[in-house]
C-alpha cells in the first residue's frame, strides 16, 4: 500500500491510499480520484516528505506480529515517533471502519441509483433516509453543485482483499 499526498486543480490538499503506484496511475487515468473538498478529478501527486525505516527496519520481509492485549494487561505506549504515527494510523482506521460499518448498517444501499435517490430526497419527491451507493466523480460534483451533500464512503486497504 502506497499513501499519497494529492492535490486538485484549486489547490485543495488530500491524502489516498493506493494498492500500488500502478493502480495510482490507472485510477487518476480512468477519473476515479476525485477531490473531497470540491469534486474535482483533476488531481496530482503533492511533494511529500518520505518516511524514513530506520536500520532495525530494513530487510524486513513481513511486519511484525501485532501485540497480544487482554483486559488484565494492557497495551504499552508506543515508543518513537513512528510507533506514535503507526499506532495513531491504526486509531484512525479503526474509526473510519466504525463509521462505515455504522453507515452500512444503519442506510439502504441503492447501488448505481445513488444520485437519482438523493436528487428525488433533496427535492421532495421521496422521503429522507439514510442511503449510500455509488456515483462517479462527475455525479458526485453535480450533486454538490445542486447543494446535496455527498461525501465518499471510507475504503480502507483491508477491504480488497
Amino acid at each position: 500500500m502506497i499513501r499519497y499526498a494529492l492535490r486538485c486543480d484549486r489547490d485543495h490538499e488530500f491524502e489516498s491510499w493506493f494498492q500500488s503506484s500502478t493502480a495510482y496511475d490507472q485510477q487518476v487515468k480512468r477519473k476515479l480520484v476525485a477531490c473531497p473538498i470540491c469534486g474535482s478529478a483533476k488531481v496530482d501527486k503533492a511533494i511529500m516528505a518520505p518516511r524514513i525505516v530506520g536500520k532495525k527496519g530494513r530487510g524486513r520481509a513481513t511486519p511484525p506480529p501485532e501485540p497480544v492485549t487482554t483486559a488484565a494487561a494492557p497495551e504499552a505506549a508506543p515508543s518513537g515517533p513512528t510507533s506514535l504515527l503507526m499506532a495513531q494510523e491504526k486509531e484512525l482506521r479503526n474509526k473510519l471502519k466504525e463509521l462505515r460499518d455504522h453507515i452500512v448498517k444503519n442506510a439502504d444501499n441503492v447501488g448505481e441509483r445513488f444520485a437519482n435517490e438523493a436528487r428525488a430526497m433533496h427535492y421532495g419527491d421521496k422521503e429522507h433516509r439514510p442511503i449510500y451507493g455509488e456515483a462517479s466523480p462527475e455525479e458526485a460534483k453535480s450533486l454538490i453543485d445542486e447543494g446535496i451533500e455527498v461525501s465518499p464512503l471510507p475504503t480502507l486497504p483491508e477491504d480488497r482483499n
